[in-house]
């Protein structure tokens, strides 16, 4: 055995890694995706070498007495009334497709039956799934300018944090009840 490197780590150590994992993921030094990879590493290591492996491009965790850097205090989310912060790009995209996809799986559908029903036919049928498409594409346009003007996709972002903000003190006023299971 070379030392601790070879020595087996206990779940306990795996979940020491997760969670100076989760602490990296909200500090924004990594994304999501090597987030949950880098977990599901830490939960099939079998040696400290390959748990410290996954913390190695990570700098230490330093306790607030000692670090040089002061504390974030968050601030409180904007009334109703206020300007929204500045939101990430994404934000913006996420609405972007919940407005949009569920009118472009419902155009494909309807494409695809007239193609189908064209072709079963031998001709070319006319063009029925316009009447479909164009009206709710002119009204989803103006939602999609409307919306942008006034900042919806902003608004919704702040309305799901504060959701997850009650779910999570609410989690945290009730710690012995246990979560509905799928």
């Amino acid at each position: 055995m070379d030392g601790r490197d070879g020595m087996r780590a206990a779940d306990a150590d795996r979940e020491v890694v997760a969670d100076r994992l989760r602490v990296a993921l909200g500090e924004g030094r990594l994304d999501l995706h090597e987030y949950d990879e880098r977990v599901q590493r830490a939960y099939a290591a079998r040696t400290y070498a390959e748990l410290d492996g996954l913390l190695t491009d990570l700098p230490p965790v330093a306790p607030v007495e000692r670090s040089a850097l002061s504390p974030l205090t968050p601030a409180a989310p904007p009334s109703v009334g206020d300007q929204p912060a500045p939101v990430a790009r994404g934000v913006t995209a996420r609405w972007l497709a919940e407005v949009w996809f569920p009118y472009l799986r419902v155009i494909a559908i309807v494409v695809t039956i007239w193609a189908v029903t064209s072709l079963l036919s031998q001709d070319l049928l006319y063009f029925w799934p316009g009447w479909v498409a164009g009206p709710w594409g002119a009204v989803l346009v103006v939602r999609t300018v409307s919306g942008l003007a006034a900042k919806e996709p902003q608004r919704q972002a702040i309305k799901r944090q504060r959701r997850r903000e009650r779910k999570k003190a609410k989690r945290a006023t009730n710690p012995n009840e246990t979560p509905p299971t799928p």
